[in-house]
């Protein structure tokens, strides 16, 4: 039983993870149990697809200020700092951080 990294997670994967969830968080089986299907794909995908040398939220934050000064000179932030774009491709929060960041700086540019 592996992941489908294309495809869409089979149902099996998808309760096996639920049970998974449930026996981590046990004070938290009713709120489990309410995870949306889409969310909990969204969350075995995550977990399926981490990187062993990605940053977490701290560390792309301290980070992001140089990262949106690199795209605003027009040079290939990506391509230098590639695990900051990889978590800002995965972080909704971190993301709109950079958005809210490189829009402000736009304006005073």
């Amino acid at each position: 039983m592996g992941f489908h990294f294309a495809g869409v997670i089979a149902r099996s994967e998808l309760n096996m993870f639920k049970r998974i969830v449930r026996a981590i968080f046990p004070t938290h089986q009713e709120e489990t149990a309410k995870l949306e299907s889409q969310k909990l794909r969204q969350l075995v995908r995550g977990i399926a697809t981490a990187r062993p040398d990605e940053i977490g939220c701290d560390d792309c934050f301290e980070q992001l200020d140089c990262f949106v000064e690199m795209t605003l000179a027009g040079k290939n932030a990506t391509e230098a700092m590639p695990l900051v774009q990889d978590h800002l491709d995965r972080c909704d929060d971190c993301r709109e951080e950079f958005e809210a960041l490189l829009a402000a700086l736009h304006v005073f540019s």
